[in-house]
């Protein structure tokens, strides 16, 4: 084994401790925001992380499901330990004003729209 052998090993066994799920996700948009539904079954509340920076919106989880005591998993569904998904945002939208929700595996974000990308009413006065 030669020196450029162990830095391919290490490259793909690198790749395969960042593989990730890809999440479902649902986006609803209306005239004030934009609201994403996230389904990330198996991770808690304290291994999900969300960032936003700049126009780039990143969800990630680490899936941690619990083997009851004395028992072992003979079959597997989910072959791989956390979900990673990046979302590139429009700058209509208000990222200083992201809310965030995580309830029974789905997470739910609500992005307003910047104030100058809302629609707004104009009066018209009689003169």
């Amino acid at each position: 084994m030669n020196d450029q052998t162990d830095v391919a090993r290490n490259d793909e066994s690198k790749a395969a401790a960042q593989a990730a799920l890809t999440p479902p996700v649902d986006v609803f948009e209306d005239a004030t925001g934009i609201t994403l539904l996230a389904d990330l079954p198996g991770v808690p509340k304290d291994a999900l992380h969300l960032q936003v920076e700049a126009e780039t919106l990143t969800i990630e989880g680490e899936v941690r499901l619990e083997v009851p005591e004395g028992m072992e998993a003979t079959h597997a569904e989910v072959g791989l330990p956390r979900y990673r998904r990046v979302f590139t945002l429009s700058r209509e939208l208000d990222t200083e004003k992201v809310s965030a929700e995580f309830r029974n595996g789905v997470l739910t974000l609500r992005i307003p729209k910047a104030e100058h990308a809302q629609p707004r009413r104009i009066e018209v006065e009689v003169a």
